[in-house]
């Protein structure tokens, strides 16, 4: 196992195309740390320098605290799943898991020992004489992992690995990865777009955002305590719901573009951001119907209802939203699925303004700390319960 220091990366291709900006990163021995956001962002890039596959316009790459610049890819000692899987097709299975050893001239005794012991933690056993023609897509991906894992790496790099399976199927690789990275505390970097891949595998989170980091930490931390908006509204499936307001005082509250105005939490100090265009955040969980007694009520005309077992999505108009058809003129609400939420039905609201984050109008940057994680993440289980 190894520690990863990115010290300022950049990459800067022919042309001017900037797709790093200064990344400063750290991965710590044994952890498994998500890289995530949208096409185009960097993610791979930056597992590409790492491997020495690309190399960085500035900046430098440490492992274990030795510079990595300038060492080719085969003396890094970096195994990288690919998302095509990038098996050798004419190669058995077993032979593609055997490959990497026979290269670095491992005994055969010892190559037949660790190719077995691997397909048996994937379940590929059956699988070793078969080619990669004859294997379904979870079957190749288990594959690809085996290749990677069997010579023992001191580092695993992983490239939106998932992205080619069903839905289904990628549920049961997430926890199969998991189960695999708690056997082998492999110091992993994990590339994906998809923020649920993020949230149920990383010990820690870090979001790109036009070649820059936007904020790394744990799952929770991102998602209860965003830096600025742009990482509020990637990290959570729905997205946190967003709405221009301003920030008065004397009582401190919001108003929205609508004329309504809510009481902020009475924790919040808002002397120095009274009177500022703000942007508020609410959580679907954070909208409850029906509305209890003293909260902030917002009415509103369902338009459109996802039925998912035991909660639906409910979507309505933003606050002073105007008429387009942009999602983002659109609220989500999570509620019971027992509950009637057919389109046309007028409903009405509770809004936990406990549970509201605010950022800065103009810059996105987050002004106000969010509610403690694990009341949340209480209140919430007994609201969706209820």
């Amino acid at each position: 196992m190894a520690s990863i220091r990115l010290d300022h990366v950049t990459k800067v291709y022919p042309g001017g195309a900037v797709a790093l900006d200064g990344v400063d990163l750290t991965v710590r021995d044994g952890e498994l740390l998500v890289l995530v956001g949208p096409s185009g962002c960097g993610k791979s890039t930056v597992l590409r320098i790492i491997a020495g596959i690309e190399d960085a316009s500035g900046g430098s790459v440490e492992v274990d605290g030795a510079v990595l610049d300038g060492l080719p890819p085969k003396m890094r000692d970096v195994a990288m799943v690919f998302q095509n899987y990038a098996l050798y097709p004419h190669m058995t299975v077993g032979e593609n898991v055997d490959f990497a050893l026979r290269l670095r001239h491992v005994p055969a005794a010892e190559r037949s020992s660790r190719v077995d012991e691997i397909a048996g933690l994937l379940e590929i056993v059956e699988l070793l004489q078969r080619k990669p023609k004859a294997l379904s897509g979870g079957q190749r991906q288990r594959v690809a992992m085996g290749r990677a894992l069997v010579r023992n790496p001191r580092i695993l790099l992983m490239d939106e690995p998932l992205s080619n399976l069903d839905a289904k199927l990628r549920v049961t690789m997430r926890a199969e990865l998991r189960r695999l990275h708690e056997r082998f505390r492999t110091t992993t970097v994990y590339v994906t777009h998809d923020q649920v891949e993020a949230m149920t595998l990383g010990d820690r989170i870090a979001v790109l955002h036009e070649g820059r980091i936007q904020q790394i930490g744990p799952p929770h931390e991102l998602y209860h305590r965003p830096a600025n908006l742009f990482v509020a509204r990637f990290i959570g499936s729905p997205a946190m719901n967003v709405a221009p307001a301003r920030l008065v005082g004397e009582p401190a509250s919001l108003v929205l573009g609508d004329g309504a105005r809510w009481p902020v939490p009475a924790d919040w100090s808002v002397d120095q951001a009274a009177g500022r265009d703000v942007c508020l955040g609410l959580r679907p969980d954070a909208l409850t119907w029906p509305a209890p007694a003293g909260w902030p009520r917002l009415a509103v005309t369902v338009a459109a209802s996802e039925f998912l077992g035991s909660v639906q999505h409910v979507l309505f108009r933003a606050p002073g939203s105007d008429l387009s058809d942009d999602p983002a003129a659109f609220w989500t609400a999570r509620v019971s699925a027992a509950r009637d939420a057919a389109p046309g039905t007028e409903l009405t609201f509770g809004v936990d303004v406990s549970q509201l984050h605010l950022f800065d109008g103009a810059s996105g940057t987050a002004l106000l700390p969010a509610r403690d994680s694990t009341a949340t993440a209480t209140a919430t289980a007994e609201k969706v319960a209820a």
